[in-house]
């Protein structure tokens, strides 16, 4: 299972509303798997519905921009934050935090 979570450190609290990709990497393409819209705790826990995962190569990619025109940024610094990452054990739970300010954003392999 795939899940993420979207901390605004500017705002001090969850990022509701940001639209999230997940894509796996094929042979010559990213597919779309899972789509889904963080919610008011900034969560998204619904990007492997089935719960199933495949070894290889993840993308999310965080519609940020929308996000902070919503929150009074009309012209913010990032369009979109894209984290890719291995899943090297299709059984694991990979949880990737995103902390997300206007000017800048950081991530890590959360729990």
């Amino acid at each position: 299972m795939i899940t993420t979570h979207v901390l605004d450190t500017s705002r001090g609290g969850p990022a509701v509303g940001i639209a999230v990709t997940l894509e796996r990497r094929g042979d010559n393409a990213w597919t779309a798997v899972g789509r889904g819209t963080t919610d008011a705790s900034g969560r998204v826990t619904t990007l492997t519905p089935s719960g199933s995962l495949a070894q290889g190569t993840y993308r999310l990619t965080f519609d940020t921009r929308a996000y902070h025109q919503e929150n009074g940024i009309a012209d913010p610094f990032f369009a979109d934050v894209r984290v890719t990452f291995t899943v090297a054990d299709a059984a694991a739970h990979y949880h990737v935090p995103l902390l997300l300010s206007p000017f800048g954003y950081s991530t890590y392999r959360g729990t």
